[in-house]
């Protein structure tokens, strides 16, 4: 099937990487039953990134928002629905989220914050890296700050960032899962000391689920 390329920019067709129903393992969410709509496509380029098959968004099959919905419906018990990418404000949200609130779901994202929002979003996760600084106007909307903590310098820059969402957002620190053995003795210190911060893990590697 041929896909007019404006129908992506307009968001009714979208390059989707993956989809499926698991337990959500990371922020405020952590433990609920959650169907993941992760988007192909980033320009971030996090060196540590654990889906960088992600990345190149013309290697992803194309699917209209009906589609995506329907599949949402038909697999998941649960009414959360997570975006994710990639970096999903690559894209026009609106369609989709007009399309998966009007099928019942609540929906949260994930994002770089690095795009402009679009969309209508139960939740706000943002998780901002340097490789791309987010938008400024993305902060006042957040509703989580997750911050990916790698070397030590990381801690200044988490709270450089918590300055700049509102003063009811959610502030996690999560240890970069390859050091996180080194790392995580200095989260719970660092936590300790400053108790506005919480720590986060993914708990669904130590699970072993998607």
């Amino acid at each position: 099937m041929t896909i007019d390329r404006t129908a992506v920019d307009r968001g009714l067709v979208l390059p989707v990487m993956e989809a499926f129903y698991t337990i959500q393992g990371e922020g405020f969410y952590q433990g609920h039953a959650a169907y993941f709509i992760r988007l192909g496509g980033c320009d971030v380029g996090c060196v540590w990134c654990d889906v960088k098959e992600s990345w190149d968004a013309d290697s992803h099959p194309l699917y209209t928002v009906e589609q995506i919905v329907r599949k949402a419906s038909e697999e998941a018990a649960g009414k959360l629905v997570v975006l994710t990418g990639g970096e999903p404000l690559m894209y026009n949200c609106q369609p989709l989220t007009d399309a998966l609130r009007k099928a019942g779901f609540q929906v949260n994202i994930e994002t770089s914050g690095a795009h402009p929002l679009s969309g209508a979003f139960d939740w706000i996760c943002l998780s901002p890296k340097k490789f791309k600084p987010a938008v400024p106007e993305i902060f006042g909307k957040a509703n989580e700050l997750k911050v990916v903590v790698y070397n030590k310098a990381d801690f200044a820059w988490a709270e450089e960032l918590a300055q700049k969402v509102d003063k009811d957002c959610r502030l996690y620190l999560q240890p970069e899962w390859s050091k996180s053995a080194k790392l995580m003795p200095l989260l719970v210190e660092y936590v300790k000391n400053n108790p506005k911060w919480r720590v986060c893990v993914q708990i669904h590697k130590y699970m072993d689920i998607p």
